[in-house]
């Protein structure tokens, strides 16, 4: 059948029911017939035939499969499903919430990729929702995070600031969220969850990771505020959060990085140790590494590590030269 301008108009029902997208069929067979379609269709009918199954489909597995195709094209025509299925806006017959968990969070990745501000607001609501899924709020936060839009900025806020929130993993991915959006008004609630949570090795210690990641990401050079909690952050209880804290003392520039770093060449764990050597030697020269092989306050573990830096370093001299 031909449309009014001639093109090809699409069976959308009978191409469904081809696919056996309504029937008790395995979810292989489904997926296969689906698949086909590739070699029957252009991309701009896939994504049609695709939007409309998502409309209509019932099965969380299918839709699951379904999502996946339609993200490799990423069409901004899909959003308007994506939404409705993140919404979970499928009519009074919906089956249990809980069985399209894995669905909607898809839904807010593909949203995500589509980089449409228009779907900010779907994702803040559901962001915003405690008694939404936290594995829902966390994608949601992750998607506002590389959309991008400056609108999410304190709403992510007030969710890495709150304390009562159940899901600290639902406030690590606000923190590093915005990181990725980049405003400096994420910069005191983010600093004073270093400030008031120092030596505190429980369930906010990755909360600590993300946040010292978001503050690296915003490249907060000439803010001592900043560079005094991460400094803090060397003397946390979490070997990670003194690696991450390190590393970001590295990126930031300030002058006072070096001396600030070097105590940790005596860490008491060897990771640590590690970390600071080579971020020592980034910021400064190989002066650094003579110093730590020739003098006995160092670990023979540390010694090692700064002989294989040095005949890394020379081999890439040589290749240089």
């Amino acid at each position: 059948m031909e449309d009014k301008s001639g093109k090809s108009k699409l069976d959308l029902e009978a191409i469904a029911k081809e696919c056996n997208l309504f029937d008790n069929t395995k979810l292989e067979d489904v997926v296969s017939k689906i698949k086909a379609l590739d070699d029957k269709y252009e991309r701009d009918d896939l994504v049609t035939i695709y939007n409309y199954f998502l409309s209509v489909c019932k099965s969380p597995n299918i839709l699951s499969e379904l999502i996946r195709f339609e993200d490799r094209f990423r069409d901004k025509s899909s959003l308007p499903v994506l939404v409705d299925l993140l919404l979970l806006q499928q009519g009074e017959d919906t089956p249990d919430r809980d069985e399209y968990t894995n669905v909607r969070v898809m839904c807010a990745k593909a949203i995500a990729n589509l980089k449409d501000t228009s779907a900010v607001n779907s994702l803040l609501y559901c962001l915003n929702n405690k008694n939404e899924n936290y594995k829902v709020r966390f994608a949601c936060a992750d998607a506002l995070g590389k959309i991008g839009d400056k609108y999410a900025v304190a709403p992510l806020i007030d969710v890495v600031k709150d304390e009562n929130e159940r899901s600290v993993y639902l406030r690590e991915s606000a923190a590093s969220a915005l990181g990725m959006l980049g405003d400096l008004r994420a910069i005191d609630p983010l600093v004073s969850i270093l400030e008031t949570k120092q030596g505190i090795l429980d369930k906010f210690t990755f909360l600590k990771e993300r946040v010292i990641e978001a503050l690296s990401k915003l490249r907060l050079n000439d803010n001592q505020r900043v560079f005094n909690a991460l400094k803090q952050s060397l003397m946390d209880e979490s070997p990670q959060v003194r690696i991450n804290a390190i590393e970001a003392i590295m990126e930031s520039e300030n002058p006072d990085s070096y001396e600030v770093i070097k105590p940790c060449l005596k860490d008491e764990n060897s990771e640590v140790q590690k970390n600071a050597l080579i971020a020592l030697y980034n910021i400064s020269d190989r002066d650094i590494l003579d110093e730590v092989i020739n003098s006995p306050e160092y670990s023979d573990h540390l010694k090692m590590e700064a002989v294989t830096i040095i005949e890394e370093y020379e081999t890439e001299a040589g290749k240089n030269e």
